[in-house]
């Protein structure tokens, strides 16, 4: 048996998979936490990542291994391969101005929404690499002074793994800053590199920072990124939404609609997107294809929050959801609780509409948090389906497809059944079928069981929607600082 490692390293935490790499059957498995907040020191996923392999048997036995990791965040490193100040996530909100202000610099309005859309696929936001490089060179000069190179989560991982003498390394070591590699797929996530092209626009990331950087070296699907002590090859690695597209086997045609930390809708295409409005980013896929994607800032923790002011646990929310009727009798939650990305609010705030005795009640505020949850990703798939993806089938995956509620009230938001793999590590099993493809060879990736995933239909309430989208717009904002 060939085995194959894959890692999926998280905002929350790091998980690491390893599969036979001809059949994909789950030999073992671990995991390991990562610290709260918005920035983050690198070596916290180094340790993590040691801890969740150690677990998982380590690596010793594998042939070869994958990183996929959140997308991106701002790692930025010195001559000496250290990194400067700690990491900038991709839900850290302060670089919102720095977005608005590279917009304006490119001609303002939909006029510099589209340069930039015409340039990198995607309007900047202040999730994407580049305004967060803006905000470090206006905000902390000195340290900025010192940046010599600058990489995503999954790149520096994959750099430490290979640069350092793999998982055994000690934690303080560093690399080479000429040896760092990326893949397509997070690449696309920078705001400076084009998926149309396959190019970097590093006059667009010299705009923003104000000087050149060593920026990663970009591999094809199947690519080398390094070796471990033992001589097994690393793969490229990938973003988290394009590894999850490969762990669940999507194609084009599919939707995958992911509720974790965030709420992502993209679809497997065979060109590119540019949308001007900002609403899909035009993302490419760990195939060499694109990813178009929604992503919302708010996702499974708008039902933890839920759950936590009614003091309940999530099958209790679950629950109270279902019991109470589609729509919440008028009950309407907003749920910008940190800002929001798409729309593309990173001040606001959430809200609640149509509060009255009669939905007073735990029951309708459950159904009303999961229908605001839900309206957010199916605004996410209208934008989708208006830059022309096709829809045959809907996949529901992440954390919060966990909920029984969100799986039965999904099919009357979207207007279409949806279909649910049984639960699983998607995207660290995407970055082990990656790891597969590098080590057994091959024009496409290794073809994978799948456990067939149950489907869910529900006659499709449009007034939910309706009534969402009327209230949505309401919503309190906070001045952009």
């Amino acid at each position: 048996m060939t085995l194959v490692a894959g890692v999926d390293s998280s905002t929350q935490s790091c998980k690491v998979v390893v599969r036979d790499a001809e059949t994909g059957a789950l030999v073992r498995q671990g995991r390991a936490a990562h610290p709260d907040g918005t920035e983050v020191d690198p070596q916290a996923w180094w340790q993590a990542l040691r801890q969740a392999a150690a677990q998982a048997g380590g690596l010793d036995d594998v042939a070869a291994v994958s990183v996929a990791g959140q997308q991106h965040g701002m790692v930025c490193l010195d001559d000496a391969g250290t990194a400067v100040r700690p990491a900038l996530l991709w839900n850290d909100t302060r670089s919102a101005r720095a977005a608005a202000d590279l917009v304006a610099e490119l001609g303002g309005g939909q006029a510099g929404a589209r340069a930039w859309a015409e340039a990198v696929g995607s309007v900047p936001l202040a999730a994407f690499t580049v305004t967060k490089l803006r905000w470090l060179a206006r905000h902390e000069p000195e340290l900025a002074a010192r940046v010599r190179a600058v990489c995503l989560p999954h790149d520096w991982l994959t750099w430490k793994l290979g640069g350092t003498g793999g998982v055994a390394a000690d934690d303080t070591s560093t690399g080479d800053i000429g040896a760092l590699r990326t893949d397509r797929g997070d690449a696309s996530g920078t705001g400076y590199w084009s998926p149309a092209t396959g190019e970097y626009r590093l006059d667009l990331l010299e705009h923003a920072f104000g000087r050149s950087l060593v920026v990663p070296e970009v591999l094809g699907p199947t690519g080398r990124a390094g070796e471990l002590r033992s001589g097994v090859p690393i793969g490229p690695g990938t973003g988290d939404n394009a590894a999850a597209a490969l762990g669940v086997g999507a194609v084009p045609g599919d939707v995958v609609v992911s509720i974790g930390t965030s709420g992502t809708v993209f679809s497997v295409a065979d060109t590119p997107a540019a949308d001007a409005s900002g609403a899909v980013a035009g993302f490419a896929d760990a195939t060499g294809r694109f990813l178009p994607l929604v992503c919302t800032l708010n996702a499974a923790r708008v039902l933890d929050a839920t759950a936590t002011m009614l003091g309940v646990d999530l099958d209790e929310l679950a629950r109270l959801a279902l019991s109470a009727p589609a729509g919440a009798d008028g009950l309407v939650v907003v749920p910008y609780l940190e800002g929001e990305r798409t729309p593309n609010r990173p001040q606001a705030t959430g809200s609640v509409h149509g509060l009255t005795l009669r939905t007073a009640t735990p029951a309708h505020l459950a159904r009303a948090a999961v229908e605001g949850l839900l309206c957010a990703l199916a605004d996410g798939l209208a934008a989708l389906v208006a830059q022309g993806a096709t829809v045959d089938r809907i996949i529901l995956v992440g954390g919060g497809a966990r909920s029984e509620a969100v799986r039965r009230i999904a099919p009357q938001v979207f207007g279409c059944p949806v279909r649910v793999p049984p639960p699983g590590e998607y995207v660290a099993d995407g970055a082990a079928r990656q790891a597969a493809w590098v080590a057994l060879g091959g024009a496409q990736p290794p073809s994978w069981t799948i456990e067939e995933a149950p489907e869910y239909d529900a006659t499709p309430v449009p007034a939910i929607r309706h009534r969402y989208a009327d209230v949505r717009d309401l919503t309190a904002s906070r001045p952009t600082v």
